[in-house]
């Protein structure tokens, strides 16, 4: 294998530390579990009993938005669609008492655009069956796609057993999936998660308003979502974005609403005061154009397919080293998107960034006499190399 060193994206030079580079350790969190991680490059800042399986309350919901909005993207519903509110999903079910409701009936007409605002603003337990009922014709059902897109999206360890997040055994969610779930629903469905900003909500004339506060206190908050049930204790799940860079938090089991609010946002502080998210290579950037045999050129534009993301500590991009390997020998024919080696980007020794490089072009097999003397000359090539 043949070996190129690119330069550093700034400077390769190893400087000493200083106050500057000095990445404290994350804030002690009083809850139960916790995860902060960059929603664009997924990385990992602090983390705490991330994969402890808790009751997740009304974090469910967001599963529950997620597979609407998938249903509305996918033109099986619309926003104007009147749904039939049953007697199961009535907000006098004595199966809601005491809990969040939008407060619909049997017989009143709703659209799903204002059950969308009722599951997501006003957490109406009620809403979230009659969206279950519409679009899978029961609330099982509806568990059984909940189920099925938390596998898609590669959530190991949830399970849902209802819409709503009551109290139930078997129904479960861990930080690191609710993380998973809300990066998607946040880079799917953008329109979807606009809603989750909306301070508040009035639906047969009550008004309700997010119990999401730090939207009204941080103005880089956008969402997501609070939770709360005795058995699972105060959650909230919240993203947040500043200069360009999105963080998600989810903080279960607290004591109390201050509690997950204040340790929320002592969790994004210290994720958007220490870290910070740079591009290094963008979608089909040219990295290299080594030599390419037997074809109708003599060089190969390569690069890397998608765009290059990290978090790094800030400060530390220009302490970053790249290393591209490529195979020793490219002969044609080769199809754009051909994987032709490996990028690796190290910080500090360790490796933070991996990719396949790939073929930026394609390039057709040359002429007879044309591969021939590229034969001599990969002979002549491999003579002086030995």
């Amino acid at each position: 294998m043949k070996r190129f060193i690119l330069a550093a994206l700034l400077a390769s030079v190893c400087l000493p530390a200083s106050a500057a580079d000095i990445v404290p350790a994350p804030p002690q969190v009083g809850a139960k579990a916790f995860l902060l991680i960059d929603a664009d490059s997924g990385a990992v800042l602090a983390e705490g009993n991330a994969d402890m399986p808790l009751p997740p309350a009304s974090l469910t919901k967001l599963m529950t938005s997620y597979v609407l909005a998938s249903e509305l993207a996918a033109g099986r519903v619309s926003h104007d669609d009147l749904v039939v509110v049953s007697e199961n999903a009535w907000s006098q079910n004595p199966v809601f008492n005491g809990s969040s409701l939008m407060w619909i009936e049997p017989g009143k007409d709703v659209t799903i655009a204002q059950l969308e605002q009722g599951v997501v603003i006003s957490s109406g337990n009620d809403a979230t069956v009659a969206v279950a009922e519409h679009l899978a014709g029961s609330e099982s059902a509806f568990a059984d796609m909940m189920n099925g897109h938390a596998e898609a999206l590669g959530m190991r360890d949830s399970y849902f057993v209802n819409s709503h997040g009551l109290p139930d055994p078997q129904h479960i969610m861990t930080a690191r999936d609710l993380a998973t779930l809300s990066a998607a629903l946040i880079k799917r469905f953008p329109e979807h998660y606009a809603v989750y900003k909306q301070r508040e909500y009035t639906y047969n004339d009550i008004r309700q308003y997010n119990r999401n506060t730090l939207l009204g206190e941080d103005a880089s908050v956008d969402g997501l979502k609070t939770g709360y049930t005795k058995e699972a204790g105060y959650g909230l799940v919240a993203s947040a974005k500043r200069r360009g860079m999105r963080l998600i938090s989810v903080v279960l089991g607290t004591k109390s609403p201050n509690a997950r609010k204040n340790e929320t946002r002592g969790l994004l502080n210290y994720g958007f005061r220490f870290f910070e998210t740079v591009t290094l290579f963008e979608g089909g950037e040219e990295l290299d154009k080594p030599r390419i045999w037997k074809g109708q050129q003599d060089y190969l534009s390569v690069g890397i397919a998608d765009k290059a993301l990290v978090t790094l500590p800030r400060g530390k991009q220009k302490h970053l080293k790249t290393a591209i390997t490529l195979q020793e020998e490219l002969v044609a024919p080769i199809a754009i998107g051909d994987e032709v080696g490996q990028v690796t980007m190290t910080l500090d020794g360790e490796e933070v960034y991996s990719a396949s490089v790939v073929a930026l072009e394609a390039v057709e097999p040359g002429g007879f006499f044309a591969r021939l003397w590229d034969v001599v000359l990969m002979w002549f090539a491999k003579l002086f190399s030995a």
